[in-house]
């Protein structure tokens, strides 16, 4: 016998964006269990979310850009599709209140419509490292003196060898980070795609950087990308 065709659920009536962070050690959050913890916080906060359709209908929660685990961050994104019209300033409180401390919501506004992902073409960074700061700017003059870096990742393709110089339009030491030493970059997105702690394996490889400990990395914006002036812009300001 056929199944019977699963109900299909109502179109969205609103699309709401949510720019939230990943601190402490939130960081260490992966993507999936950041999801979980999101719907969790959804269905808690009694948000009226828009469902799939299909025999297993999930709240439509679109995720764009996502930060890799172990990386904090003040720019993550993501887009809610809504069954009812609410007021944006009520989802974020009523989000915030619902997720742990260091999950941390701090925009949500009305979709103008179009892509998220679209409007996500870069992100600057900062990393603070436990070396001298002469150590680290000898490391990004190497980094930046070459023509390509080649680095090694392990990818849901298996390892890859890409070139991470190409997607670093600024890397410079911008202040000392206590007993450590702080680096800005910023990155282009693309394929595939070049993270922070590439960079950081680069400079070890042609600088010598040796950090006495982990480094922090964390990203700082997210956003559309000046190729003028080199400013990574809000999103939400478009």
């Amino acid at each position: 016998m056929p199944k019977d065709q699963p109900e299909q659920q109502p179109p969205p009536v609103q699309r709401l964006r949510v720019r939230y962070a990943k601190r402490g050690r939130l960081r260490f959050t992966s993507h999936r269990d950041f999801s979980r913890a999101f719907e969790r916080a959804v269905f808690r906060a009694r948000i009226p979310m828009a469902y799939s359709s299909g025999f297993n209908p999930h709240p439509r929660i679109s995720y764009a850009g996502a930060s890799p685990t172990g990386a904090a961050s003040e720019a993550e994104y993501l887009e809610l599709a809504l069954a009812e019209v609410v007021e944006p300033a009520d989802v974020h409180q009523a989000l915030d209140a619902s997720l742990p401390p260091g999950l941390d919501v701090l925009a949500v506004v009305v979709s103008p419509g179009g892509s998220l992902s679209d409007l996500l073409q870069a992100s600057r960074w900062r990393i603070d490292v436990d070396v001298p700061r002469e150590d680290a700017c000898r490391a990004v003059e190497a980094f930046l003196a070459a023509p390509e870096v080649l680095v090694e990742r392990m990818t849901k393709r298996g390892m890859r060898t890409f070139d991470a110089r190409a997607a670093v339009t600024h890397l410079a030491v911008v202040d000392d980070a206590g007993a450590g030493t702080s680096i800005e970059l910023v990155l282009r997105h693309g394929e595939p795609t070049v993270r922070a702690d590439d960079i950081l394996a680069g400079m070890t490889r042609l600088g010598g950087l040796e950090p006495t400990g982990p480094a922090l990395m964390t990203r700082i914006g997210q956003g559309l990308y000046d190729p003028v002036s080199g400013e990574v812009t809000d999103p939400f300001a478009s």
